[in-house]
């Protein structure tokens, strides 16, 4: 918990202070660019006018952007964990089971294949399709239980 409010609390630093730096005066594009600059990319050629609406269009741009960036990243911090509000997933393994590790995929009944991310489990005999959940966790990771077995393993589904 402590991690995703300091990483919400980074990402918000982060937003702020671009956030800032938009809100400082906008630089002009004749004076970002140097004469060599300006002629390379065709931008002394454009009337007084066209220029002056071309720094309106991007100061524009650049403002709308930092706060849409700003708005997403309040409305996520105020609901961090809006994105793990999945269902769990309940099955059986298809055929015999005989534990699991790192890199091993696993056939569900119900179409679902899932690899092994990090865990490890061995079972000495084989369990005929046993049954399993797949409840997820923070940070969009999943958790995959043998029913009658205590280690987890993190697990990515892949279909």
């Amino acid at each position: 918990m402590r991690a995703l409010s300091s990483l919400s609390l980074a990402v918000l630093l982060a937003v702020s202070a671009a956030a800032a730096g938009a809100e400082r005066q906008y630089v002009p594009v004749e004076q970002r660019f140097s004469a060599e600059q300006m002629k390379a990319t065709g931008l002394d050629t454009l009337s007084p006018e066209q220029l002056a609406l071309l720094n309106q269009l991007l100061s524009q741009e650049r403002t709308a952007t930092v706060a849409e960036a700003k708005r997403e990243v309040l409305a996520e911090r105020n609901d961090p964990f809006s994105k793990v509000k999945a269902d769990p997933v309940s099955s059986t393994v298809k055929g015999d089971f005989r534990g699991f590790a790192n890199g091993d995929v696993i056939q569900l009944e119900n179409g679902q294949r899932w690899r092994v991310i990090e865990g490890s489990l061995f079972i000495g005999k084989p369990v005929s399709a046993p049954k399993v959940t797949i409840r997820p966790g923070m940070m969009g990771a999943w958790y995959l239980e043998v029913e009658g077995q205590i280690p987890k393993a993190k697990v990515k589904r892949l279909d």
